[in-house]
């Protein structure tokens, strides 16, 4: 039978090795480089979400405003939650969490959304986590076995947005069709 683990004389040698590359070790299977800048690219969604649903938060306004931006608040908490996390990862993985102001919006796969009618604010956001979804799955699938860790991240990040998502198209099947914030 063959043996699957290092002998652990050899681990602790590479361990030694490169000690200044934290966690990532020779065993890391992903392009480093590529898995950061995708990072990054997450994280300027993330706070683009963040934004997006605290101005929505601030600005809904109508009979049906209190409930639907409790939901809104909500959401960004989460959504800066996900920031943090991808900022702590890239950070582990070596790099340097990007949050430029100046080029967020074109880095960030959602957009920012400046609607001040509540319908249109829900569609805009749940479109915003339709995109995260997309490209999430992506990104989880493209990591693969590589990169485990940022694979989980991404999953567990993916499984909030569809969580949003739901509580989105929920929203939007219990409110009038014609309901406008202004």
């Amino acid at each position: 039978m063959a043996e699957f683990l290092t002998d652990v004389r050899t681990l602790r040698e590479r361990a030694r090795q490169e000690i200044e590359k934290g966690p990532v070790t020779a065993a890391y299977g992903a392009d480093l480089p590529r898995v950061v800048q995708v990072c990054n690219e997450a994280l300027a969604t993330e706070i683009v979400c963040t934004l997006r649903y605290k101005r929505h938060y601030y600005t809904a306004t109508g009979i049906h405003a209190e409930s639907v931006a409790a939901e809104f608040l909500e959401h960004a908490q989460e959504e800066q939650q996900h920031a943090d996390w991808l900022a702590e990862r890239i950070v582990q993985l070596g790099g340097e969490p990007d949050y430029d102001p100046d080029t967020l919006t074109t880095r960030a796969h959602a957009e920012y959304g400046q609607s001040l009618d509540l319908i249109e604010m829900i569609k805009e956001d749940l479109v915003a986590e339709r995109v995260a979804i997309a490209s999430y799955t992506e990104i989880a699938q493209w990591l693969g076995d590589g990169d485990p860790t940022t694979r989980r991240l991404f999953e567990q990040i993916l499984a909030q947005e569809e969580e949003h998502a739901d509580d989105l198209r929920g929203l939007l099947e219990r409110l009038p069709a014609d309901l406008g914030g202004r």
